[in-house]
């Protein structure tokens, strides 16, 4: 694994319990499991978006709540004075 021996491997487990602490590791680990199942279902997300048409129909494409409002679209602001 990496060219590591199994000496290398041990003073990098010694010199990370001695950073982070015995209390502090499983927190880390568990963070970090985490964030990689949350990496892996955000991508799947991304991928079946990806693969499926969207489906909405033409007129609900353009209907008032899907459109951006331009400048003349906005209210005039309130004046303080």
């Amino acid at each position: 694994m990496f060219g590591l021996g199994p000496g290398e491997m041990l003073m990098a487990l010694v010199a990370i319990l001695l950073l982070f602490g015995a209390k502090r590791i499983p927190e880390i680990a568990g963070s970090f499991g985490k964030g990689i199942r949350e990496f892996k279902k955000n991508m799947t997300d991304v991928q079946k978006e990806i693969e499926t048409p969207d489906v909405r129909p033409l007129d609900r494409l353009q209907s008032p709540s899907d459109r951006v409002p331009v400048e003349e679209d906005r209210p005039e602001p309130k004046k303080l004075i």
